[in-house]
């Protein structure tokens, strides 16, 4: 069984595309003031020793996952930047239809001079291109006198945002996309079935999931007695979330740990909910969202670029209800923090400048309030808030999530992680689709550490 689950393990990451949440359909103009030129062309001594006039006519060549909508919305950005920016820098954005494309691409080409300036990447990317010496480390950037931030520009990114791109001292990218995958759920329903608080532990979920679920076997239509729980969702943040939630995760120190008590006890609950019926699996042609605005389901799990998608199924089935995003229930809730970061490659110094410059109007507060809207993403800063009062008045759940970031944990800092988090998701798919009885998880758990051990060689 092992050799068959490896197989199925590595055969499903090749197939499978690592794509970030998508963003609704719509492509807006981008307006942004850029930050100051300091008054004079002459670099102060300890600051970077480059003038502005030497940037002009620079061509920087972008690299970023997305195509169609995606990708014109991110070019609409690089276009506003090339017809606005004061120093006559000159972006061309190139897409590579997802995160996996993109990492060969660019792998491939950073040895040639068609290598880009910057990349729209996942962290773990950047990581392993860092273990080639080819990402340049922002912090001289990010603290110059002339270019860079004060100590509380930098602080306005929530502390889980920051962190992420760390290294020790070294900064290896900015963070550019934030989002994360919440519980859902459905607080009117929950009111009519006695529960007037939403689960603060795994217990309560698994009590309310129930009662739903019995709910669903008491009414007179037999083809719903299954429904009514939790809709099962076997993405790798939602299982990495449940074990975190039971005190476990995926590392212990810096090596990758699966076969633990904790995980073990993550993954039977997670198991068990479907044996009693209390959460069930989606036929390929269900639509989860619109089974929870349905009410076959008091619980469900989205990503947030996912709830307009869950207001307009609410619409569609004429279904009033009010629902709330939760992060998942315990002593120590789980909220695993995923995205993009902007990462640069190594060039030339007037290059490497023009880069930081780009960058850092990515990532302003204008952009950034625009970006929220659009794609319904986090905010990247805390003062991003001033500028989303009316979008937080129309979107509350957006506005609850947002106040979740406090409840946010870290993605395992480590290159290797862009392959085990393919395989933790297909790990956890495994154990639900060959129905595996809840008291041989370990079997899966133990599987896991050894192929997390391969992959991380």
């Amino acid at each position: 069984m092992k050799r068959t689950f490896r197989l199925f393990t590595l055969l499903a990451f090749l197939l499978t595309a690592c794509a970030a949440p998508t963003p609704p359909p719509v492509t807006p103009t981008f307006t942004s003031t850029p930050r100051p030129i300091p008054p004079t062309l002459t670099p102060t001594p300890d600051g970077i020793q480059i003038q502005v006039d030497n940037l002009r006519g620079l061509t920087l060549r972008v690299a970023h996952p997305w195509f169609g909508t995606d990708a014109s919305l991110f070019e609409s950005m690089v276009g506003q930047f090339n017809s606005s920016n004061p120093w006559g820098i000159d972006v061309v954005a190139t897409g590579n239809v997802n995160y996996s494309i993109l990492y060969d691409n660019v792998t491939t080409s950073l040895a040639t001079s068609e290598a880009p300036h910057v990349a729209v990447a996942l962290p773990e990317q950047a990581r392993l291109w860092d273990t080639e010496r080819f990402v340049v480390d922002l912090s001289p950037y990010v603290t110059d006198p002339n270019y860079g931030w004060s100590w509380a520009e930098s602080d306005d990114f929530p502390a889980v945002f920051w962190a992420q791109d760390a290294d020790g001292e070294r900064r290896l990218a900015l963070p550019f996309q934030r989002s994360a995958r919440f519980l859902l759920w459905n607080q009117t329903w929950a009111a009519e079935l006695g529960f007037d608080a939403l689960p603060a532990s795994p217990d309560d979920f698994r009590q309310q999931a129930c009662r739903a679920q019995q709910s669903m076997t008491a009414d007179s239509l037999p083809e719903n007695d299954s429904l009514g729980g939790w809709v099962v969702d076997t993405d790798a943040m939602t299982a990495l979330a449940w074990m975190q939630v039971f005190g476990g995760g995926v590392l212990e120190g810096n090596d990758y740990r699966f076969m633990t008590r904790n995980n073990i006890d993550a993954f039977t609950f997670a198991r068990k909910l479907q044996e009693d019926g209390c959460a069930w699996m989606p036929s390929p042609d269900t639509d989860p969202l619109a089974a929870f605005a349905a009410r076959n389901a008091l619980f469900v799990t989205a990503d947030l670029a996912e709830f307009p998608s869950v207001t307009r199924a609410f619409g569609a089935a004429g279904n009033t209800d009010t629902w709330q995003p939760l992060a998942f229930p315990g002593d120590d809730p789980a909220l695993p923090i995923y995205g993009s970061s902007l990462v640069m490659f190594r060039s030339g110094a007037e290059e490497q400048l023009a880069a930081w410059l780009f960058m850092d109007w990515l990532v302003s507060v204008e952009n950034d309030a625009r970006a929220a809207k659009t794609t319904g993403l986090f905010p990247l800063r805390a003062s991003t808030m001033t500028q989303l009062a009316d979008y937080q008045a129309s979107h509350p759940q957006w506005t609850q999530a947002v106040e979740l970031i406090s409840e946010g944990s870290l993605q395992p800092q480590m290159g290797s992680w862009r392959l085990v988090r393919v395989m933790l998701g297909d790990g956890f798919t495994h154990m639900f689709r060959v129905s595996l009885p809840s008291g041989q998880v370990a079997t899966i758990l133990s599987q896991m550490e050894a192929t997390s051990r391969e992959l991380s060689q």
